[in-house]
Formats: structure tokens, sequence, C-alpha cells
């Protein structure tokens, strides 16, 4: 069995980066499980070029880049990674927590931090024939590159911000951009519907994608008027699904947590109701909660800091200022 480390991290998005990092500035081992195979949670698995304007020091960044930035600094005192690892079972053994995984791993830890964000995460598809045979092929549900929509007619379904914002930036490298709607309501920012407007997005309203049609790869869709019922077909090199995503704690529900609207309920000190795990970030629930980034790394330092006093009860909670350490 691997060591046992001070303190497991699971989820590497960048609320569990930072409290890697922090836990390292305070001189604990650390372990992080994901179930990803790379870190930076939903800044690189979902929106990796869109930017992010609300992290201090930064007055924008693209996501990927924040995720590369807090990857390096949570490195800085050598982690262990078990990436493409689920955790899915927790169990007490003596004075430590032993955490297993779907490929067999057993992983011992004195302390466990929970940033799941919002749990394993899967996009909402379109329900239509041959989807998943086109997935990657022309169906995307997000952006992982700009660069593969260059000179393409793309076709964008849905009516939120994700929706607009890639419709939006793709206007830069497409040929074509056009917005897929089942409705003429949309809700995403009145600023991104004007910035679409002005790029020349056209708007194909009252429409659900019905029909996908190519060989080995997307060439185009039919559209169905929701209230005609008449179809068209429009061709179309690549789609854009962002119609949502479907969420699930899976199986850390089943570890005894106390569970509110499929969050960890957590106390001042970020604690859950067992004994040594902690849960900060979009994963737990509290009184006067803001899902941000902003405020989640904040969390990942107090839980932190209160780990360190259960390991070690001399330890100071206040860990000092990070400009005063000889690092």
């Amino acid at each position: 069995m691997p060591q046992v480390v001070d303190l497991t991290v699971i989820g590497g998005g960048p609320v569990g980066l930072f409290g890697a990092f922090y836990a390292g500035l305070r001189g604990m081992s650390v372990r992080i499980i994901d179930s990803l195979p790379e870190l930076g949670g939903q800044l690189t698995a979902l929106y990796p070029e869109k930017y992010v304007y609300d992290m201090p020091g930064f007055p924008a960044v693209l996501a990927k880049n924040l995720a590369a930035e807090m990857a390096e600094q949570a490195s800085r005192f050598g982690p262990h990674l078990c990436l493409g690892e689920t955790a899915t079972q927790l169990d007490r053994s003596g004075d430590h927590w032993v955490i297993s995984t779907d490929s067999g791993l057993h992983l011992p830890t004195k302390t466990v931090l929970i940033s799941a964000g919002a749990g394993a995460f899967s996009p909402t598809k379109i329900g239509v024939e041959r989807e998943d045979e086109f997935q990657g092929r022309g169906v995307h549900y997000g952006v992982r590159s700009l660069e593969t929509f260059r000179g393409a007619r793309v076709l964008v379904v849905g009516g939120g911000d994700s929706a607009f914002d890639w419709a939006v930036a793709l206007t830069e490298y497409a040929q074509q951009v056009r917005i897929v709607h089942r409705r003429d309501v949309f809700r995403a920012h009145e600023e991104t519907i004007r910035q679409a407007q002005e790029k020349g997005v056209e708007f194909l309203l009252w429409k659900t994608v019905s029909v996908l049609h190519g060989d080995d790869r997307l060439t185009g869709v039919t559209l169905l008027d929701t209230q005609t019922k008449e179809t068209e077909h429009h061709l179309a090199d690549q789609l854009v699904v962002n119609i949502g995503f479907k969420s699930s704690l899976g199986p850390i529900k089943e570890w005894g947590l106390e569970i509110e609207k499929n969050q960890v309920k957590v106390d001042h000190l970020y604690r859950t109701s067992l004994p040594g795990v902690f849960a900060v970030g979009d994963v737990c629930t509290f009184e006067g909660k803001l899902k941000l980034i902003a405020t989640g790394v904040g969390e990942a330092a107090t839980a932190v800091c209160v780990a360190k006093t259960l390991i070690d009860p001399e330890a100071k909670l206040f860990p000092g200022h990070s400009s005063d350490m000889a690092l």
C-alpha cells in the first residue's frame, strides 16, 4: 500500500490545486486524485479557450492558462498525482482514512479535502441518431481549440452564455457561425447577444436539430421548426452543442457525508460530518456560499490550516505570510 500522506485532495480543479499548494506551504505531504487525465478541472475540460476576469492579479486570463499556472504553483512541493482515477470509497482504518479508486488503488491519508466541483459531469446531448458516432468528428460539447474551427461552417446549439460566448469567439476563426435555438428568448447576457449580432452571427430560431448527416465526418444537419414542424437542411462542418451539463457527486454520496441538494454540507471551518474530512469549492454548501474560484481558494486555505492543526496539535492555525518564508 502507498505511504500515508497528510492530506489527499479529491479534485484537481483550481480550488483543489490551491489547496494542494497551501498544504505544501504548511509542510504537509499531499496526494491529488482526479478522474480526468490532466489537472485543471472544468478550466481545461470545458472551457479552456474562455477568458476568466475575476481572479485577483489577472485582468484577463485564458482558463487553460490559469489552470496551467495553478498546476505549476501546486507542483512546487511535489504532490503525488493520481490522474484518471475516480475515488469510489472512503473507509476508516485505525487513525487514518483509506480512499479506494475505480482501478483498485487503496490510498491512505490522514485527512481529506474534497474539492470535486459539481462532481462528475457529462454534457447534455441533443438525443438524435448517430450523435455518438460523430462526436469528435464534427460534433462537440465545448471548444478545446479554436483552431479546430478555422474556415468551418459552424452551428452552435443553445441560448445561454456558453453558446453565445463560443459563437462570438468563433467568428474570428470560422467561415460562418450560426446559433440554433428552440425559441426566440435567450438566457445569455444582453451584451454578449449584442456582440454576436454585431459580428454577423445568424440566428436560426424556433429550431432543433433532428438529423445529422455525413459519412466519416459531419457534413450537415436537418433542423425541425418547433412551431410549423417543417424541416430544412443546412450544411455544417462543425456542430457545437451547449445545452448544459449533468453533474453528480457519484460515489461520494455513499461516504456517509451530510448531503444537501447534491452538495456536501460543511461548517464555518469547512469540516464535513466526518472527522478529518473537509469540503471546499463548488462541492460544498453553507449559509452565504458563493460559487466562485476567488472564494473557493480562500476556503481551501482555511480548510488546509485546520487540517494541519488536526494532524499536529502544536501547529498554529495562522500559517504566517508567504513573503516572510524562505521558499
